[in-house]
């Protein structure tokens, strides 16, 4: 077998620009994983509670660490962000938005209702 064929090869990865809803859709992909773990955290809150009230202000005190804080609103955010592309999920189940101007600007929307849902979650 020759070592060298004349068949094209795929560009790098540098020299290739995602799409912004091939983008969306990693990103869907990965919040979802990030839920599940996000999950175990919350058992943990709720065991916690139920704990009583030593268990609880233990754990209040942990959630006030920053660090903690800006895992929480990643957390949220990524609640937000799933839920909606779930939505766009829908809408492409009945057959429609699959033009390639429609599917860019549901991504857009997509992105800002998270980000807006996320602050009035939080706010």
């Amino acid at each position: 077998m020759p070592t060298h064929s004349n068949r094209p090869i795929s560009p790098h990865l540098q020299a290739y620009r995602l799409p912004l809803t091939g983008i969306i859709s990693i990103t869907h992909r990965m919040t979802g994983v990030f839920l599940s773990v996000g999950l175990v955290a919350v058992i943990y809150i709720l065991l916690e509670i139920a704990g009583g009230a030593a268990d609880y202000t233990s754990m209040q005190q942990l959630l006030n660490v920053w660090l903690i804080k800006l895992v929480y609103w990643g957390f949220i955010y990524a609640l937000f962000f799933h839920l909606c592309h779930g939505v766009r999920h829908l809408i492409w189940d009945t057959g429609r938005s699959f033009e390639q101007e429609t599917l860019e600007r549901y991504a857009l929307i997509e992105l800002a209702a998270s980000v807006v849902l996320t602050f009035i979650a939080l706010v």
